[in-house]
C-alpha cells in the first residue's frame, strides 16, 4: 500500500529535526532541510545539494512540496505585474507587483475565492473554495519579491493582505505566514512593512489586539453610516460600526498603532454631505488616516466612480479636522490588477 506523502512544509523545525532522528539520521539534517525549504524556496527535493542522495531520497518517500506554480504573468503599462497563481490542487489565486519609485509592494491573497459579500468587488463573486496554507501565502511573496529583483532592481518592500479573501476569515494561516515572512529563517521583513486589511471583523480585530501583533492594520470602510455601509457590504449587518468602533479602540489602546482606513467613493451612494460628516466623526474616535480609493468597475455598472469635486470635499473636510488624507490612484487597471478586481479571469 503506497503511504500518502505529507506536504513537508507543514512540519515544524523541530518535527524535522525529530524525523531525522527517527529515521536514523542526525538532527542537524533537519535544520539544513528546514533552510532549503524556507529562505533558499527550493521547489524540489533534489534541489538541496548538500543533502545526501540517499536522504532526498527517503524525502521523496514520505514527502511532497506543494508548491504554487505562477501560472500566467501580465505587466501593466504603468509596471503593475499580476500573477495568476496555480495551487497544487489545480485552484487558482491572483497576486500582484506594485511598483513605485521608491518601493514595491506585494497585494497577496489569502483565500480562493472569499468569504464575504461586497456587492462592489469582483472577488467576492467567487464563492470561498478554501484557505490557503501559509506556504502558499508566502509563496506569494517569495514570487514577488523575485519579480521585484528582476523588474526593479531591489528586494520587495511591503506586503498588503489585500487581495483574494478576507484575511481575518482565515487567521490562523495568515499569522503563520507573517511569522515566517517576518523570520530571518524566512525573508526577514520587518512587520511593520506590513498590512492586513479587513472588511471589519470585530471580533478577530480584539484577538489580533490580544495577540500583540506588531504589523500595520487597515479596514475597508466604504461608509460610516451603518445603512449605507450594510448595503454595499451585507456581512457588515453582523458586525455593526458601534461594534466595529470598540474593535478599533480597544485595538489601538493595545498597540498604539494608527489605523488605515480604505474608502471607495462612489456617485449617488457615498458622495453626500453627510457621509463626509460621518466619515469625519467616525475617524475621531481612533488615530487614523484615510486612503480614498478611485474606483475600478467590474462590468455590470452598478457602481460608478464619484465625480473629483466630491473627492476633494472629503480631503478638505477631513483636514479641517486634522485628519489625514489620500487619494489613492489604481493601478494596473489595463490587466484587471485593481482593488476589487481580482476574479481569475484566466481560472
Amino acid at each position: 500500500m503506497q503511504i500518502e506523502k505529507k506536504d513537508i512544509r507543514a512540519l515544524s523545525k523541530e518535527q524535522l529535526r525529530d524525523f531525522f532522528v527517527a529515521n536514523g539520521d542526525q538532527a542537524f539534517r533537519g535544520n539544513q532541510v528546514y533552510e532549503w525549504l524556507w529562505s533558499k524556496g527550493a521547489h524540489r527535493f533534489e534541489d538541496m545539494t548538500n543533502v545526501a542522495k540517499t536522504t532526498r531520497a527517503m524525502l521523496e518517500a514520505h514527502f511532497v512540496i506543494n508548491h504554487i506554480k505562477v501560472d500566467t504573468m501580465q505587466r501593466s503599462t504603468d509596471g503593475t505585474v499580476k500573477n495568476a497563481v496555480r495551487l497544487h490542487d489545480g485552484l487558482i489565486v491572483e497576486s500582484v507587483l506594485i511598483p513605485t519609485e521608491t518601493r514595491t509592494t506585494a497585494c497577496v491573497s489569502s483565500q480562493v475565492g472569499c468569504s464575504l459579500d461586497c456587492n462592489f468587488c469582483a472577488t467576492a463573486r467567487l464563492k470561498r473554495m478554501r484557505n490557503l496554507n501559509p506556504d502558499e501565502i508566502y509563496d506569494q511573496v517569495i514570487a514577488i519579491d523575485k519579480e521585484s529583483r528582476l523588474y526593479y532592481n531591489h528586494p520587495l518592500s511591503n506586503i498588503v493582505f489585500m487581495g483574494m479573501g478576507e484575511p481575518l476569515m482565515n487567521y490562523p494561516n495568515v499569522m503563520k505566514a507573517i511569522d515566517k515572512i517576518t523570520s530571518p529563517e524566512g525573508l526577514g521583513m520587518s512587520p511593520k512593512r506590513i498590512t492586513v486589511s479587513t472588511s471589519g471583523v470585530s471580533k478577530m480585530i480584539r484577538k489580533m489586539a490580544d495577540d500583540e501583533v506588531k504589523f500595520k492594520l487597515a479596514v475597508s470602510l466604504h461608509s460610516a453610516i451603518e445603512e449605507v455601509r450594510n448595503e454595499i457590504m451585507p456581512f457588515t449587518k453582523n458586525f455593526p460600526l458601534t461594534e466595529l468602533r470598540e474593535a478599533l479602540e480597544y485595538w489601538y489602546k493595545k498597540t498604539k498603532s494608527k489605523i488605515t482606513y480604505e474608502y471607495v467613493v462612489w456617485k449617488g451612494i457615498n458622495d453626500s454631505k453627510e457621509a463626509i460628516d460621518a466619515l469625519v466623526k467616525f475617524c475621531k474616535y481612533v488615530p487614523c488616516k484615510v486612503n480614498l480609493i478611485e474606483y475600478n468597475p467590474i462590468d455590470d455598472g452598478e457602481f460608478q466612480q464619484a465625480a473629483p469635486e466630491v473627492i476633494d470635499n472629503y480631503i478638505k473636510a477631513l483636514a479641517q479636522h486634522d485628519i489625514v488624507a489620500k487619494v489613492r490612484r489604481s493601478r494596473g487597471k489595463d490587466i484587471d490588477a485593481a482593488c476589487g478586481q481580482l476574479a481569475n479571469k484566466e481560472g
